[in-house]
C-alpha cells in the first residue's frame, strides 16, 4: 500500500508542479482559456504560483497537508473554470485528482495537528 500512496504522491507532484508552471510561463492555451473567464495575466501568474508552491509543500512530509489543500483548492478552482467551458471529460479526471488529494490531506493530518501539549 505504501508503494501505492507513494507512485500516487508523485502523480500528484507532477500534476501540481506542472500545471503551476505552465501558468507562470503564461503559455498561451492557459493564457487563452482562462483569459475567457476573466483571469487575468498577473492573476494567472498567481495561481500558478501557488499550484507550484503547493506542489513542493506535498514533496515534504512535514508540509505535505498543506500543500495538499493548497493544490486541491486550485484544482477545484480549475474544475469551475472547466465545467463553464463544458469540458466534462478533463472536469471528471480533476474531481479523481482533488478526491485524491483530498485522501493525502487526511493522511496526512496528524502529522501537522497540534498536540495538545502547552
Amino acid at each position: 500500500m505504501k508503494i501505492l500512496f507513494t507512485i500516487v504522491l508523485v502523480i500528484l507532484v507532477f500534476l501540481a508542479i506542472s500545471s503551476g508552471i505552465t501558468k507562470i510561463l503564461l503559455l498561451q492555451q492557459d493564457v487563452d482559456f482562462f483569459g475567457k473567464y476573466g483571469f487575468t495575466n498577473p492573476v494567472i501568474i498567481a495561481y500558478g504560483t501557488a499550484q507550484l508552491v503547493g506542489g513542493i509543500l506535498l514533496i515534504f512530509k512535514k508540509t505535505r497537508f498543506v500543500g495538499a489543500i493548497i493544490v486541491a483548492a486550485t484544482f477545484l478552482i480549475s474544475l469551475v473554470v472547466l465545467l463553464m467551458d463544458g469540458n466534462i471529460p478533463v472536469s471528471f479526471a480533476t474531481i479523481v485528482v482533488t478526491l485524491l488529494l483530498g485522501i493525502v490531506a487526511k493522511q496526512n493530518w496528524k502529522s501537522t495537528a497540534p498536540t495538545g501539549t502547552g
